[in-house]
């Protein structure tokens, strides 16, 4: 079961790096942070490429290297605004929906069916998103729902499960028509170079910013992380279902949880953790129904 082990690796990393987001870089403009983000995960992953065999890199590749720029350029942007937005614990939880909305979308792209028990897991996610807010119960059945919504961090996020839950199908195509490392290179190149034009954008705001060492640090942290993250993903993908990969990973936002409450002080942390255990419990029975 080696890619139980390289999931739970890409799960501690992305939890690490939310953390340094959230607490070191959450005063940065999001678009100079998501060019960073990528652009240092690169110049880690390039000299991977010495110690690789040739790779034949199939026709197909290309169509799938584009659609996941494009999707990923987005989710990118928007995860790190959410991240800077509002509580980890609140935001995080949101992408335990990605694995739901991969019920939908590994069908339709990869052929990949889970079983039934998919459906228990579907409303699980949904009792436990519930849950994060159930504080606001007093104000109607529907009140956490709202509540959750109202916070700009979990609506951006819930955008960026569903592009995720595109783009992790991706991804497995594309390491298919290539290699792991071959494929995260090739993504990255094309995600650093889609932020630039979004950087130019924000010229007053980069000429304003003030860059501590502290912060230097933690740029060159976050990239780093991602790579290890990523190359333990892209290799996790090539053993098993998407969807199981995927739910492995998303064991990390207990972690974003745990800590957001430690380190940040964030409120409601009881019932934000009884909803996140709820929500993976749900995942769980989807990546394996």
């Amino acid at each position: 079961m080696l890619w139980i082990l390289l999931a739970t690796i890409t799960a501690f990393a992305e939890a690490t790096r939310n953390v340094v987001i959230k607490g070191k870089l959450s005063t940065l403009p999001a678009q100079f942070v998501s060019w960073v983000w990528v652009t240092v995960t690169l110049l880690f992953l390039l000299p991977t490429l010495w110690f690789l065999p040739p790779v034949t890199l199939q026709p197909n590749l290309w169509g799938y290297w584009l659609a996941s720029v494009l999707i990923n350029t987005l989710a990118i942007l928007l995860f790190t605004l959410a991240i800077q937005m509002s509580d980890l614990s609140l935001t995080m939880p949101m992408i335990a929906f990605s694995p739901l909305f991969m019920l939908l979308t590994s069908p339709l792209m990869l052929g990949e069916f889970p079983s039934l028990i998919g459906v228990v897991g579907v409303v699980l996610v949904v009792i436990g998103s519930y849950l994060l807010n159930i504080q606001e119960r007093s104000n109607g059945y529907l009140a956490p729902y709202r509540a959750l919504l109202r916070e700009p961090g979990p609506r951006l996020m819930l955008g960026v499960a569903v592009l995720w839950s595109i783009s992790a199908n991706l991804d497995k195509l594309g390491v298919q028509a290539s290699s792991p490392v071959v494929w995260i290179i090739l993504v990255n190149m094309g995600l650093s170079l889609a932020f630039v034009p979004l950087m130019l954008r924000q010229t007053r705001q980069l000429r304003q910013m003030r860059v501590a060492s502290g912060m230097v640090v933690a740029l060159l942290a976050i990239g780093m992380l991602d790579a290890l993250a990523l190359i333990t993903q892209m290799y996790a993908l090539t053993l098993t279902l998407v969807a199981y990969v995927i739910s492995v990973k998303r064991a990390g936002i207990i972690i974003s949880v745990v800590l957001g409450a430690v380190l940040f002080k964030e409120p409601g942390f009881r019932e934000r953790l009884t909803g996140t255990l709820v929500m993976l419990a749900g995942v769980l029975c989807i990546a394996f129904a």
